[in-house]
């Protein structure tokens, strides 16, 4: 998806220095990518909006190989919001929908892949065969033993995200004949992250959103408590490894003070 500057060898010159620089520096454990921009994207270029989310599928790949070259062993991709896949135009969701069991799945879980793949989101809100593909993904690369996780954030909402942990928690409290009041005196916010989408994983350092929008719009609200946010005016077929390089550059030169 290279056109123009992007292949010139003085951008090639000046993208491989830039990689030499960043990687010298402070580089975030994890990088959570918010991917917008995908039907302006497509309508600026007077296609079909709904091949923006091809292309942006696409480009996902793509990405998690700059972040592997990188060093970024964790990665989290918000493809699809609880909001996304009820308000938007069925065509659209359904477009959408195949295009995650066709290129995001299948690419991640493909034998070429190092990443092992997880999931964040209900996936009851998504069609029984898009449910079965991640699953099957998720469920094919459990083994995978070279240390890149990647989570794939679809049918997600961070609210429902915590109503969820909050009652997977008094559910497994019930069952050990634990009542309210005492599971009250003694909750913890560790207790509830434990019963979280992304439980077991690191919480994001850096968190990049494309095409200028300045929000979370509900991304990993409990997770993000500390992350260092970075937005980006491009959308996001149209990403370049010049921009990912440029939000590594930013959050290495900030101080993260994390309350101290």
């Amino acid at each position: 998806m290279r056109h123009g500057r992007a292949s010139s060898p003085i951008y090639r010159l000046y993208e491989r220095r830039l990689a030499e620089r960043v990687s010298a520096g402070n580089l975030p454990r994890h990088v959570a990518l918010v991917m917008d921009g995908n039907r302006r994207w497509a309508r600026q270029r007077g296609i079909d909006g709904r091949l923006g989310h091809r292309y942006g599928a696409e480009h996902v790949h793509e990405v998690l190989g700059w972040c592997r070259e990188m060093g970024i062993d964790h990665v989290t991709v918000y493809v699809a919001s609880i909001d996304n896949l009820h308000k938007r135009h069925g065509d659209e969701v359904a477009h959408l929908l195949e295009v995650i069991e066709e290129v995001v799945t299948e690419r991640l879980a493909g034998p070429a892949s190092p990443w092992q793949v997880h999931l964040a989101g209900r996936l009851d809100v998504l069609p029984d065969s898009t449910a079965h593909a991640l699953k099957l993904a998720e469920e094919s690369t459990r083994d995978r033993a070279t240390g890149a996780h990647a989570t794939i954030a679809v049918g997600y909402d961070g609210r429902v995200e915590v109503v969820d942990a909050l009652r997977s928690l008094l559910e497994a409290e019930a069952r050990a004949g634990a009542d309210l009041a005492e599971v009250a005196s003694r909750i913890t916010d560790e207790a509830i992250a434990a019963h979280l989408y992304t439980a077991g994983r690191p919480e994001p350092d850096l968190i990049i959103r494309t095409s200028g929008e300045e929000r979370l719009s509900g991304f990993l609200l409990w997770q993000s408590a500390h992350a260092e946010l970075y937005f980006c005016d491009t959308f996001w077929p149209a990403f370049r490894k010049v921009d990912f390089l440029r939000a590594l550059r930013d959050y290495g030169r900030r101080e993260r003070r994390l309350g101290k």
